[in-house]
Parts: C-alpha cells; structure tokens; sequence
C-alpha cells in the first residue's frame, strides 16, 4: 500500500468529525457576525414562505397550473409545517445569545428539519401509499430523499449573514461578515 492510499484510506476514516470541523470554523465568523451586529435590535415580526427557496412556492404554482396533481398531491407539500417549525428557529437564531450557541442551534434546527421530513414520511407511509399507489417503503425513501435535500440545501444557503430572505437570523437586520458595507459618514 502505497502512502497516499494509506492517508487517502485515514482522511475518508475521520472525514465525517473532520468535515463537521471544518465547516463550523468555517461559518462560525458568520454567526459572530450576526450576533455582534444585531446588538439589542428587536426581531421583526415573524412571517413564513412555507419551505423557502421556492419549494412551497413551486409546489404551489404546479397544483394551481395543473389542478388534477394539486388534486392528488396537495396545495403544499405535505410536510410543510416542518418547514414552518425550522423558519422559527431560523427568525430569531434560536435564541442564541452567542456565536457558539448560535452555530449550535442552527445546526440543531436543520436536523429537526431533516428528522421532522423523514418522520412524517415513515406517519404517513400506508395512507400515501394507498394514495398514490406506491409502496409504503417507496413512500419512506421519497420522504428520506427530501429529507437529505431539504438539510443539504438549509445547511449550503442558510448560514447567517447572506443576504438572503431566509438566512438564519432573518428577524434581525441583516448583518455583513466583514463589517458594515454602508459607508462611514464622516
């Protein structure tokens, strides 16, 4: 075995822990960004998209364009609320009140998401399954697949000081990692 396959062999070993490592000291300037920044602001008010990035959205527009499939498969998706449960975790940071806890949280609301997506899949198995004439092992795996999208999406374009609509801490002004953009008046 040559050395490279031996290193190549130890990396893929501890990647999940090295992984995780590395993208807390890789966001975690965002979140003492965030909580820096907002200082004593008070929260907007709390409003929902659903499931941001255009999913409820979309899932919305094709139920109305083609109202045989907004028949069968609903207005929403189906496990919309736990899109609704993550965005409130996501308003208000999870109440951290630092960037470590502030890391944490968002961390554990994106596993709520993943967990809640799946767990309503494995609820609902039979019934969608007579629904949709599937299998209900059929309906668990589509549930499991959404569920590993929803969490790879919310952990990729939800990190906190982004810009956008539904970044974490979204009740609070938005906040920049390298400091305030708005020129200094002088």
């Amino acid at each position: 075995m040559t050395a490279r396959k031996l290193v190549l062999g130890l990396f893929l070993m501890v990647s999940p822990a090295t992984a995780q490592d590395l993208m807390r000291a890789v966001e975690m300037p965002s979140h003492r960004a965030m909580i820096a920044q907002r200082g004593d602001a008070e929260l907007i008010p709390f409003e929902t998209d659903g499931c941001s990035g255009g999913l409820s959205a979309s899932w919305r527009w094709v139920a109305d364009t083609f109202p045989q499939i907004g028949e069968l498969y609903q207005e929403h998706p189906p496990w919309e609320y736990c899109c609704v449960t993550h965005d409130r975790a996501y308003h208000n940071a999870g109440g951290a009140q630092t960037a470590a806890e502030s890391y944490d949280a968002r961390l554990a609301a994106d596993q709520a998401l993943q967990l809640c997506v799946e767990t309503h899949g494995e609820t609902h198995a039979q019934a969608y399954a007579e629904r949709y004439d599937m299998t209900p092992e059929q309906i668990r795996s589509v549930h499991s697949l959404t569920s590993d999208a929803l969490y790879g999406a919310v952990r990729f374009g939800g990190g906190p000081c982004s810009g956008l609509p539904w970044r974490w801490g979204f009740g609070y002004p938005g906040c920049f990692v390298l400091g305030d953009r708005t020129p200094a008046l002088e």
